[in-house]
């Protein structure tokens, strides 16, 4: 099956074409073909003719395609809806499924860790995006992600281990005698390796279904930050 990843969550953003479902050389099920990166400010301009593109130069039309995996959150909201507006727009033509993936949850899958797992976004304004996690899961277990302050992050963070691939976030986190891993920069090819595993698990939504995930402070919460 030929699978489609986007990332339109922050300042750069990427796509990518794999192979799923497939045997490939490392013994998995997953193999990407190619990625290509958008650059951000422009993806609205740069986001459809960089698809076409992509199939193109790999000998596919999009009736090719066979599902799609694309970044819900957290990251930019204007980046976010051109990412999630052009995959509702192509999987409503070609029928085909979504798998919706936190960027929080793809920096878990990513660092392969165990155990109580903690990863970490750049959220700006000294907000940190926090996800923590069990590996492995126990049954009914939700995952819980949410927007802190840094020094939030920094206190809450402790006993877990914490993924992130931002470096200032990394640098914090082992000033404070945390236990820290640093990842490379997440990719639409990230992305699409975790939605194939949501896709499998049939975990996955229809257009009218595909929303963004912002994590943002309720109102509540922002109006207690203002008085404290």
């Amino acid at each position: 099956m030929l699978l489609l990843a986007i990332d339109t969550s922050g300042k750069q953003g990427s796509i990518a074409l794999a192979r799923a479902g497939e045997p490939v050389a490392d013994g998995g099920d997953f193999e990407v073909i190619e990625t290509a990166p958008l650059v951000g400010g422009t993806f609205s301009a740069q986001l459809i003719p960089q698809i076409a593109e992509l199939l193109s130069s790999n000998g596919f039309m999009k009736t090719a395609i066979g599902a799609f995996a694309v970044a819900s959150g957290p990251g930019s909201f204007t980046g976010l809806r051109i990412g999630l507006a052009a995959v509702k727009a192509l999987a409503e033509v070609l029928g085909k499924p979504i798998a919706a993936v936190s960027l929080l949850e793809v920096c878990v899958f990513a660092s392969g860790a165990q155990g109580k797992v903690m990863s970490a976004l750049d959220a700006g304004r000294t907000e940190v995006y926090v996800g923590e996690y069990e590996i492995p899961a126990h049954a009914g277990q939700v995952p819980r992600e949410r927007i802190l302050s840094r020094n939030e992050f920094l206190a809450q963070a402790k006993g877990w281990a914490v993924v992130t691939p931002d470096s200032a976030l990394a640098q914090a986190a082992g000033a404070a005698g945390l236990t820290v891993s640093v990842l490379a920069p997440i990719s639409a090819a990230d992305v699409g390796r975790l939605g194939w595993r949501k896709i499998q698990s049939g975990e996955t939504v229809g257009p009218d279904q595909l929303e963004a995930n912002y994590i943002r402070r309720t109102d509540a919460e922002m109006l207690e930050k203002i008085g404290s």
